[in-house]
This record gives structure tokens, C-alpha cells and sequence, in this order.
């Protein structure tokens, strides 16, 4: 295939030229629906980088195929759900997200990859078990309801928007912060030391050691942060949507995606197959019900024809 047909920008031109089409006639013909959407893609994009980026850091970045990552995700939601209910406190809820699910994390790094590294199947059929126990096990805890979180009162209400009138602060919110974290973990895996350790244990993990450097601890470190993403993603989920039996397979497969169609271990990669797979979503939801569903895997089809390490992933 040639250079062009590999270029990491053919896949937002391929998918940008009708959008571009659809704004301007969603313009001509509602205004409204159009930049209500457009916001409420950045919102679902916001929520699905935050959960991609954990699983980019986890899969992409270590190589470790984490199919529970779904199972963190709900997991941190229902902590943060208990500790937000007795507390009142939402920052405190986040927080407990975050913790819960790294410390999960935290221990299947030290029982189940340390002893698999390397062993795509073995990982791969192992943590889809236990995202099945996990599913099981907090079904039975907090059984089939629909929880919700209340936004903190500075959040809290709507602001008035240019042609949308009105829209949720707490989803704005959501997308400012969605960018600090892009930005805060480009900044730690690029410019700090443990960044570039980790980046260097995974290109030559023997190398490393030799260097004095406590590998396992750095990677189970990583591995904590991820989960913990997930965990926080799940209490900022909750609060934006709701908490559900379900949530789980539909963060992991929302995730899986992100990171095929940005590229393995890329931070910017995973932001922009955020936009990408919202923007497709609710797009398709708000002018092609019918269809909304192909629209995702239209452009996971062309990002693994076109560019299948994904649009910023790198050769090996």
C-alpha cells in the first residue's frame, strides 16, 4: 500500500469531508441539533478517552491485555457510589473511584501478568474470567439497579451556550478535565524520569534492570494508574449518565476500540480515536438512528485497512 494510503491523517479526512458535509447542512437545516450534538460528542468522547487512556497505558503502552478493564470501570463506579452516599462528598467519591480500582489493578499485576508476560492468550482468556466474577460478584453486591451520582454543586445546573442555549456545566467540566489528563499523562510518560523508564522497560525490559532499576515495581506502578483511571472514569461516568449492570463490556469494548483506532500505547492516538468513535456515536444516533451502530465499526474498518498499527501508533 502506498505512503499516502498509510498517512496517519487519512482517517480523519475520510471521516472529516462528510462531517464537514453535515455541518453544513445540519446548519442550514437546525442549528441546535447540530452544535447540541457536536457537544454531546465531545462530552461521550471526554468520558471514553478518560477510560481509553488507562487501557492505552495497560494495553498499548505494557502490552498487557487487560479484559477487565471493563470490570474496573464499574467496580471504581459503585465504590464511588457508596463512599459519595455516606460521605456527600463527591470529590471524595472520585477519589475512592481512582483507589478502589488501582488497587484492584495493583493485584493483577502482581498474581496474574508478572507470571504471564509476554503471553497474549494466556492474559487474554485469563482476564476475561475474571471480568466474569467480577460482573457476578458485583451484581450480587449491589444488585440490578440503576445508580446515579448528584454533580457538585459548583458543577452543578446548566450554562448558557452560543445556537445550544443551555447546556449541563458538569459535561463541560468533564471535557476541561478530560484534557488535563490527556495533557498530565503526556507530560509524565514524555518528560519524566519514571515516564521514560517505563517506555524503556518495555522496549528492553532485561536492559533496564541491568541499569539498578526495579522493573516490576515501575510496571505495577503503571499498571495501578491505569486501573485507576478507570476507576475515576467510572465515578465521572456515573455522575454524567448512570451506574448499571453492563457499563462494564460497553467500556471495554468503547476502549478496545480507541486504542485500534489511535494506535497502541498513544496518548494523543487515544484522544483522537475518542473524538472519532463519540463524534461517530452520537452523530449517528441524531441523523441515522437506524444505522448509528455501523458508524463505529465503519471507522475501525478503515483504520485497520488503511493504518492498522492506528493512526499514531508506531512500527515495532
Amino acid at each position: 500500500m502506498n505512503r499516502v494510503a498509510r498517512s496517519p491523517w487519512t482517517l480523519p479526512l475520510v471521516f472529516g469531508v462528510p462531517l464537514l458535509a453535515l455541518a453544513v447542512w445540519g446548519t442550514v437545516d437546525n442549528a441546535r441539533l447540530f452544535f447540541t450534538t457536536l457537544l454531546n460528542s465531545l462530552t461521550l468522547a471526554s468520558l471514553y478517552f478518560i477510560v481509553a487512556s488507562g487501557f492505552t497505558l495497560v494495553f498499548g503502552l505494557m502490552r498487557n491485555v487487560n479484559l477487565a478493564h471493563g470490570s474496573l470501570y464499574l467496580f471504581g463506579a459503585y465504590v464511588g457510589w457508596m463512599v459519595g452516599e455516606h460521605t456527600g462528598s463527591w470529590v471524595l467519591a472520585v477519589a475512592a473511584g481512582f483507589a478502589a480500582a488501582a488497587v484492584v489493578g495493583l493485584l493483577l499485576q502482581v498474581l496474574v501478568f508478572r507470571h504471564m508476560q509476554g503471553e497474549d492468550l494466556r492474559q487474554t482468556l485469563v482476564t476475561i474470567g475474571i471480568s466474569i466474577v467480577l460482573a457476578d460478584l458485583m451484581l450480587w453486591g449491589w444488585g440490578a439497579e440503576i445508580y446515579t451520582f448528584d454533580p457538585p454543586p459548583w458543577i452543578y445546573g446548566s450554562t448558557e451556550l452560543p445556537l445550544v442555549e443551555k447546556f449541563p456545566t458538569y459535561r463541560i467540566a468533564v471535557l476541561l478535565g478530560s484534557i488535563v489528563i490527556g495533557l498530565g499523562l503526556w507530560w509524565f510518560l514524555a518528560r519524566t524520569k519514571v515516564g521514560m523508564m517505563i517506555r524503556a522497560g518495555v522496549d528492553d525490559r532485561g536492559m533496564l534492570a541491568a541499569s539498578g532499576v526495579n522493573v516490576q515495581l515501575v510496571f505495577a506502578i503503571t499498571f495501578a494508574i491505569g486501573a485507576g483511571l478507570a476507576g475515576l472514569a467510572g465515578v465521572v461516568g456515573g455522575t454524567a449518565l448512570s451506574v448499571s449492570p453492563g457499563e462494564d463490556t460497553r467500556y471495554l469494548l468503547a476502549s478496545l476500540v480507541v486504542v485500534i483506532v489511535g494506535g497502541m500505547g498513544s496518548v494523543g492516538g487515544a484522544a483522537i480515536g475518542a473524538l472519532l468513535i463519540g463524534m461517530a456515536e452520537q452523530f449517528g444516533l441524531a441523523y441515522a438512528p437506524t444505522y448509528s451502530v455501523v458508524f463505529t465499526f465503519v471507522i475501525m474498518v478503515l483504520a485497520l485497512a488503511f493504518r492498522p498499527r492506528g493512526l499514531m501508533g508506531k512500527s515495532s
